[in-house]
């Protein structure tokens, strides 16, 4: 998602002039803000971001510390070293999609902007210091998704090992208390960077350089997003049917996709959303800062909007901490010694606290810094439209609880028809749930947008009358989308706080820690403390269901920003294609229009293509991984599955995921091209309809997935059912719901975002080139996409004829 790109359009179509040409004001001017220049603000800014860092690094420091057995450190550090190789190799896979972006990158700005010297494309070392941006968004994203894995991977043996104690209340506070740690450090790192380019980059070259981190950030998480979403559910099903084939506990020792599935929590439940988070929080602000730079004309309130965006930011960032440190005091002091607590109530609690504090600090410090802005009312219109989005940060997850939680009706709706209609009526009220959904998740994004633009038209704003910005409805989708994410680490860290509780769980189960001589003796002398085994597994798995619920619950965040941010974009370029939205020109915005409307069409057809493959990658990986499962495991001789087993699947995983990733980047890469440079008005419709059906697409998928994994966890910790039919219901829906709330739908988010994104600048390409070279290069790009698409299923398709003795290396071409 990058408004920068459409907004920059309007700069090319009105002037000549594209993201090489923006330049920012001076900041050290004679605007003042609490005394200082804004300049000055920034580089205290910068001292916060590095105190957040500091945070995120003595959080890691201390879970590293936490006292922990043997035998649960080592399972973890085997999750890490799996989770790290997989990153790592992914990493190299990024390298080569970085190649095709760069292409795009270096023909822009290196041939056909103009640059300082009024000739044709910016230089060499300009196009050099961009790609070095885009590089940067790439290590950005891919170094906060590392920090998460390293950070869980210590918290979720703590987390395992403070089960024992008998207390409920440690299981809880250790995987937050991570959270936090990532949720600090990547918006940290996020502003940190940002901040960089705004003040130490010359202002003539900051713009275009904005642009390549924003580009990188966006192709680092989409690719993340992806591979891991594929990797980690392509490992759950395949560890989860071997407990109805087998008949084996949750997390058997002996079952080698165990590890895989521990891996696959970290690559797609930690890295994805990490990725994705930094990808959001940038880009977000760069279409912000760039709206301001193309919009508001007058320089000094450039100056006052540009510093007041980042003094939120720098702002939510101090919200967020101070919000934890409260809710994590009343928390202990109401749940320290508690013999059960609710697991879900605190983090809630945490949401609400971080949404009310955002809040008052929003309207406080606007109040401090922009109080003369525009009329002197801006201050506080401004305030509430930010205010739409944070409150958002705390509506969207109590709606989503409402058809996600172990206590929501759907989901005991799920329960209850598992009991005498099996898996057939389990996955029918999942779906239910998850189409139910959708429609309120509509409602609540329609009211704040509405909102938003209400308060937009109380004066002020609007060029046209008296105002101080063009097109102020566009600032307030993008403020709302900006506020979604206000609270960024508090949502990053209820987020990351699932993968933790459910990797606690199983490194308890990998660790056979009940198994290991003498243990009660070597804990109480070595840790002072009594095992209590049985109390410790029901901590763990009802704190599983906890950190289900709050997944479901942060997905929808992300997917929002994606959507309301598409809108912003989508409008913009309008006014750019439009030449100012001329009315003969505005009538192609029709229904009327054919390829208006075929855009419409078109966009709906790639996002259930691409729902379709990224499922079809998953579920031939899982094919290949439970086949590979049922001819090595060992249930009779052995306590543990051996590592060479688990590393076969877990390359299985890794083989997979990257065969799906590529197919499907391949496939939106070319048809973003084809699409763009067919025709401008065809593609807007293109960009209108993958919002719409994105947007209704992910949150049904991942809303039914999040039901059916809770009515799981509900027969396995309240009714204590496993082993019985009703058991291998609810497990058959959680393996039908993996894919759908883990892979298909959280991907939507950054591949809406890199489609409006990368399509807009390919607008910018195809509209400087002559008819008949555009329609050629749409037909070749069109054809190269259908290539990938026709290999997303044809060559993904799973075959039964595979001998027994194929291992997992043989087992990954492409069949």
């Amino acid at each position: 998602m990058n408004l920068s790109s459409i907004l920059t359009s309007l700069s090319l179509g009105a002037s000549g002039h594209g993201e090489a040409n923006l330049i920012l004001p001076r900041l050290d001017g004679a605007e003042r803000f609490l005394g200082m220049s804004g300049q000055t603000l920034l580089l205290a800014g910068i001292v916060v971001c590095v105190l957040g860092l500091a945070f995120g690094l003595v959080i890691a420091s201390q879970l590293k510390a936490l006292p922990v057995h043997k035998s649960m450190r080592e399972i973890s550090e085997l999750i890490y070293e799996t989770a790290k190789t997989y990153l790592v190799t992914q990493g190299k896979f990024i390298a080569i999609l970085w190649a095709f972006i760069a292409v795009i990158i270096v023909a822009y700005f290196g041939f056909l902007t103009t640059g300082p010297d009024g000739g044709r494309g910016m230089g060499a070392a300009r196009v050099a210091l961009i790609l070095v941006m885009s590089l940067i968004g790439i290590l950005g994203s891919a170094g906060v998704a590392w920090f998460g894995i390293r950070v869980n991977t210590y918290a979720n043996s703590r987390s395992a090992f403070a089960a024992l104690g008998g207390k409920p209340f440690p299981t809880y506070a250790i995987p937050l208390k991570a959270g936090m740690s990532i949720g600090t450090m990547l918006i940290s790192v996020e502003l940190l960077i940002m901040l960089a380019i705004l003040i130490f980059i010359p202002s003539d070259l900051a713009g275009p350089c904005f642009i390549g981190f924003a580009i990188g950030e966006s192709l680092g998480a989409s690719a993340l997003r992806i591979a891991g979403g594929i990797f980690t559910k392509i490992a759950d099903i395949g560890s989860d049917l071997m407990k109805i084939v087998f008949k084996i506990k949750e997390d058997d020792a002996r079952n080698p996709g165990v590890i895989a599935d521990c891996t696959g929590d970290n690559a797609g439940d930690s890295v994805g959303p990490s990725a994705d988070g930094f990808e959001t929080y940038g880009v977000t602000g760069v279409a912000l800062i760039t709206f301001i730079l193309l919009a508001v004309t007058d320089p000094s309130h450039q100056v006052q909007l540009l510093i007041w965006i980042f003094a939120m930011r720098i702002m939510m960032i101090v919200a967020s901490v101070v919000s934890y440190w409260i809710n994590e005091a009343v928390a202990k002091a109401k749940y320290g010694d508690a013999a059960h607590m609710n697991f879900e109530a605190p983090l809630t609690s945490l949401v609400w606290l971080t949404s009310a504090v955002s809040v008052v600090a929003t309207f406080v410090v606007s109040r401090l810094l922009i109080a003369e802005l525009g009329d002197g009312t801006l201050w506080w219109k401004l305030s509430a439209i930010i205010t739409c989005g944070t409150l958002a940060g705390a509506i969207i997850p109590e709606v989503i609880k409402v058809f996600t939680s172990t206590s929501s009706g759907h989901v005991r709706e799920v329960v209850t028809a598992s009991k005498e209609g099996g898996a057939s009526l389990n996955v029918l009220s999942g779906l239910t749930a998850g189409n139910f959904s959708a429609f309120w998740m509509g409602l609540v994004i329609i009211a704040l947008m509405g909102a938003g633009y209400f308060i937009s038209t109380l004066g002020g704003l609007d060029v046209v009358n008296g105002g101080i910005m063009m097109a102020p409805a566009v600032f307030a989708f993008g403020l709302i989308a900006f506020g979604f994410l206000g609270m960024g680490p508090v949502t990053i860290a209820v987020d990351s706080y699932g993968p933790v509780t459910d990797n606690a769980q199983s490194v308890y189960e990998l660790s056979l820690i009940e198994n290991v001589p003498n243990v009660k003796a070597e804990v109480k002398k070595d840790f002072g403390f009594d095992l209590d085994f049985e109390k410790a597994k029901g901590y763990l798995e009802e704190n599983d269901g906890a950190g289900n619920t709050f997944k479901a619950t942060a997905k929808p965040v992300l997917i929002g920003t994606a959507v309301v941010g598409a809108t912003t974009m989508i409008f913009s370029i309008i006014v750019v294609l439009t030449q100012g939205l001329k009315p003969e020109l505005i009538s192609k915005l029709s229904i009327l229009n054919p390829l208006f409307l075929l855009g419409l069409i078109m966009g709906g057809a790639v996002i259930y293509w691409f729902s379709g493959a990224s499922t079809q990658a998953v579920s031939t990986g899982a094919y290949r991984a439970v086949e590979f499962i049922k001819q090595n495991i060992r249930l009779e001789g052995v306590e543990k599955a051996s590592v060479e087993d688990s590393k076969k699947v877990v390359e299985i995983c890794t083989q997979y995921a990257q065969k799906g990733m590529f197919n499907i980047f391949l496939v939106v890469f070319f048809a973003t091209l084809a699409f763009a440079f067919a025709d401008e008005f065809f593609f807007i419709g293109y960009l209108v309809s993958i919002a719409i059906f994105g947007l209704f697409q992910a949150i049904f998928m991942a809303n039914a997935g999040g039901a059916w994994d809770n009515a799981k966890k509900v027969v396995e910790v309240e009714l204590k059912a496993k082993g019985t039919p009703l058991h291998d219901a609810t497990v058959v829906g959680d393996t039908v719901g993996d894919p759908f709330k883990d892979t298909s739908s959280v991907a939507m988010n950054p591949i809406i975002k890199f489609t409006t994104l990368f399509g807009l600048l390919a607008v910018e390409l195809a509209i400087q080139m002559e008819t008949s070279a555009r329609v050629g290069l749409a037909a070749v790009f069109l054809a190269v996409a259908l290539v990938f698409v026709w290999r997303s299923f044809y060559r993904m398709r799973i075959e039964t004829n595979v001998k027994s003795t194929e291992t997992a290396g043989a087992a990954s071409p492409a069949h």
